[in-house]
């Protein structure tokens, strides 16, 4: 249904819908909307003349959620129906700038707050990937992360990680210890045994140089996995 203005133009029936998503979304945050609204919220700033709720309904339906939204490449998000070129690039940038936002918080010039606060960065960083990424938080003497290095890229558990090269790094990067993290694609963060064994070995190969191995995480979209915890280091 649509309204008019005084000068007798018609306003779209979803003119006032937006301006009390917005209302509710600054007076009680993301816990004020449902899912598909945050989303269609979101795309109000790259879609402003037409109605977007059955896009934002239709695009958590396809992908799945709404992380899996987030998640997805610009490429994935054109490819739907509907969606053009501001559009993915706005979805893409709000999980860009989540993604820089945790990092920042847990790569702080300080003692890692928290395993949680480590997590939610890896998540955000690894968890919606499709293919294996290894990576390694180097630390100083009073555990505070003084370098991340992606050390491997690959297809879906083909990932291939050198020992050598991770303690290379550590002496370029002056580091006292580490914490590797890797994700598995499939959703299960349990170790395998090709995880164990490269665990072992890297520990092993730290104490000779005087490093410390403080945890390997495996990241998953649904949960994590840390070795530490599982007293497996």
């Amino acid at each position: 249904m649509s309204s008019q203005t005084k000068s007798g133009t018609t306003k779209p029936h979803y003119h006032g819908h937006r301006g009390r998503l917005r209302a509710r979304f600054l007076q009680g945050g993301a816990a004020a909307l449902q899912d598909y609204e945050l989303l269609e919220l979101l795309l109000t700033f790259a879609i402003p003349y037409s109605d977007v709720k059955p896009l934002a309904k239709s695009l958590i339906a396809h992908f799945g959620s709404f992380g899996q939204v987030l998640d997805a490449t610009p490429d994935a998000l054109m490819d739907f129906t509907g969606l053009k070129e501001y559009s993915a690039c706005l979805i893409h940038l709000v999980k860009a700038c989540h993604g820089v936002y945790l990092k920042e918080e847990a790569m702080k010039r300080h003692s890692i707050p928290s395993l949680d606060v480590l997590v939610d960065y890896c998540r955000t960083a690894m968890g919606g990937l499709k293919d294996e990424q290894f990576r390694v938080l180097y630390l100083n003497s009073q555990n505070e992360i003084i370098a991340e290095e992606i050390l491997q890229e690959g297809t879906v558990n083909q990932t291939v990680v050198y020992p050598r090269k991770i303690l290379e790094l550590a002496l370029k990067h002056k580091a006292a210890g580490l914490i590797l993290v890797h994700n598995h694609p499939s959703g299960n963060p349990n170790p395998s045994s090709s995880d164990r064994e490269l665990t072992e070995t890297v520990v092993k190969a730290s104490r000779a140089l005087n490093l410390t191995v403080h945890d390997h995480l495996i990241i998953s979209r649904h949960g994590y996995y840390s070795l530490a915890e599982h007293d497996m280091l």
